[in-house]
C-alpha cells in the first residue's frame, strides 16, 4: 500500500512540474507564435540594418521556444524561454528595452498562463527584475495569488533567487530619448507598442500563454496595462485558445480581449481566426483601441491578427512552416 501510495503521489507531482497531461498521447505536433509589439511600424521608417537586427531577434526567440517544442518541453517552458530572449534585447519594449515613466524610470509587467491547469501568474510595476516574465512564473507557482505589485513583487522574485539588477540595467539610448521627446509634449508616446508574447502548443495538447511589457513612454507612476492582466493580455484554455495582446492596454482592459476571443470559441463555436478577426478588427477597431493578438487553439490553427500598420511576429510548426513578419503584408 505505501508503495502504490508513493507512486500515486509521485505522479501527480509530475504532471503538477512539468505540465503533462497523461490524458492525451504524446503526438508530433507543436506550435509556437510570438509578437514583439504592434503601432505605427512602417517599411518607409526602418533601415535595412534594423529591420535585419529585428528579424533575427524574432528568428532566435522562435528557434529557442521551437528546440523546446520540438524536444518535448512543455508550452510553459517554451513560452517562458521565448520570451526571455526577447526581454533581454534592447529592441524591445520589455526588460531591457523597457520604455520609462513620467518620472524617468522603468516599471514593467508580465503575465503566464497555464492552459492545463488554468493556473496564472502575474506581476506589475516592478522595477529591479531582470526578466519579469521568470517572476510571474514565480508567483503562479511558489505562491498563492495571482498578481504582486511593485516593491512587494521586486521582493518576492529576489527571495526566489531570481535575477535582481540595479534599475541602470535598464537603460538604453533610444527609450531615454523616446521619453525626452515625450516629456517636451507631456504627452504619452503611443504609436508603437512594443510588448512581446508568446502562445505555444506542446506534444502533449497543453496550450500556454505569456506576455511582458514596459508599458507606455511617459506614463503615470503606478499606471498598469493589460500585459498582467489575466484575461485582458494574457489567457490560456485547453479547452479553447491561448491568447497574447499588445496595444492600447486601457482599451484591451476595458474589453476584456484575450477572454473574449477564447469565449467567442467557446460558447459560438466560431474559429480561432473569426473570434480574433472580431474583436480586434471590428470590436475594438470601432472604439479606436489599437493593438493586435497572437492566439494558438487546441488542435494547433493559429493567428496574428493587429488593426495597425504593423506588428512584429512570428510562428514555428512541427510541420517545419517558420516565418517572420514585421509589416502588415
Amino acid at each position: 500500500m505505501t508503495r502504490i501510495l508513493f507512486a500515486v503521489v509521485t505522479i501527480v507531482f509530475l504532471v503538477s512540474c512539468n505540465n503533462i497531461n497523461f490524458e492525451k498521447e504524446p503526438s508530433s505536433k507543436y506550435v509556437l507564435v510570438i509578437h514583439g509589439g504592434a503601432g505605427t511600424i512602417l517599411k518607409k521608417n526602418m533601415t535595412p540594418e534594423k529591420e535585419l537586427e529585428y528579424r533575427a531577434k524574432l528568428e532566435e526567440a522562435l528557434l529557442t521556444g521551437g528546440d523546446i517544442l520540438s524536444n518535448g518541453g512543455t508550452s510553459l517552458d517554451a513560452v517562458t524561454q521565448t520570451i526571455i530572449v526577447l526581454e533581454n534585447s534592447p529592441l524591445f519594449n520589455a526588460g531591457k528595452g523597457a520604455v520609462f515613466t513620467e518620472e524617468g524610470v522603468n516599471e514593467m509587467d508580465a503575465s503566464i498562463m497555464d492552459g492545463f491547469t488554468g493556473s496564472a501568474g502575474a506581476v506589475a510595476g516592478v522595477r529591479t527584475i531582470k526578466n519579469p516574465i521568470l517572476a510571474a512564473r514565480a508567483v503562479m507557482e511558489k505562491s498563492k495569488h495571482v498578481l504582486l505589485t511593485g516593491k512587494g513583487a521586486d521582493e518576492f522574485a529576489g527571495k526566489q533567487g531570481l535575477e535582481i539588477v540595479d534599475s541602470n540595467y535598464f537603460y538604453t539610448p533610444n527609450r531615454w530619448n523616446s521619453y525626452e521627446k515625450a516629456k517636451a509634449k507631456r504627452a504619452l508616446e503611443n504609436e508603437k507598442h512594443g510588448t512581446v508574447g508568446a502562445v505555444a502548443l506542446d506534444i502533449y495538447g497543453n496550450l500556454a500563454a505569456g506576455t511582458s511589457t514596459g508599458g507606455m513612454t511617459y506614463k503615470m507612476k503606478g499606471r498598469v496595462g493589460d500585459s498582467p492582466i489575466i484575461g485582458a493580455g494574457t489567457y490560456a484554455d485547453n479547452n479553447t485558445c491561448a491568447v497574447s495582446a499588445t496595444g492600447h492596454g486601457e482599451y484591451f482592459i476595458r474589453n476584456v480581449v484575450a477572454y473574449d476571443i477564447a469565449a467567442l470559441m467557446k460558447y459560438t463555436r466560431v474559429s480561432i481566426k473569426e473570434a480574433a478577426n472580431y474583436v480586434i478588427l471590428d470590436k475594438l477597431k470601432k472604439i479606436d483601441g489599437s493593438g493586435g493578438i497572437i492566439a494558438v487553439d487546441s488542435t494547433g490553427r493559429f493567428t496574428m491578427t493587429f488593426n495597425t500598420p504593423g506588428m512584429y511576429r512570428g510562428v514555428i510548426t512541427s510541420d517545419g512552416l517558420m516565418e517572420v513578419k514585421i509589416f502588415s503584408e
